[in-house]
């Protein structure tokens, strides 16, 4: 990875091996992370997780977040609640990819009952290198953001 960010990440107890493997896996890619929670497979609430790592993000103390739970939907439904936040469930390295070129996503969303540990580090690295376009997107993202 190039890119030196500072990113937050969360899980519920069914993300919760995934987002330890990415958060080992952004560091040695000289990423700083911040582990949000949770720390134990006792079940939680991921709407809980998902609202602080969104707000942390919205505020601007950390320039992205990643949140892992069974499948991504939820933690994504849960975040996009939150001002400011364009987080996107992904499953492949193009949407990676797509979702930062176009959206802006500033929180990405996996699912551990979803996607394998070598594609979400694919995907991870994907996501944080990969830069908005700006431009005609950046109209649209001021759409999404005013509530179109």
């Amino acid at each position: 990875m190039e890119k030196k960010s500072k990113i937050i990440l969360g899980s519920d107890h069914a993300g919760l091996n995934l987002k330890n493997t990415l958060i080992q896996f952004l560091k040695t890619k000289g990423i700083e992370t911040t582990d949000a929670g949770t720390y134990t497979k006792d079940s939680c609430d991921y709407p809980q997780i998902a609202k602080d790592v969104a707000q942390k993000v919205a505020a601007g103390e950390y320039e992205k977040g990643i949140l892992v739970c069974g499948t991504g939907v939820g933690m994504s439904i849960a975040a996009n609640k939150i001002k400011g936040i364009r987080a996107a469930v992904v499953s492949d390295t193009c949407s990676a990819k797509m979702s930062r070129l176009h959206n802006d996503a500033n929180i990405l969303c996996l699912g551990e009952r979803i996607v394998g540990e070598e594609l979400a580090k694919d995907i991870a690295e994907i996501w944080v290198n990969t830069e908005f376009l700006g431009e005609r997107h950046a109209r649209r993202v001021n759409m999404i953001e005013s509530s179109i």
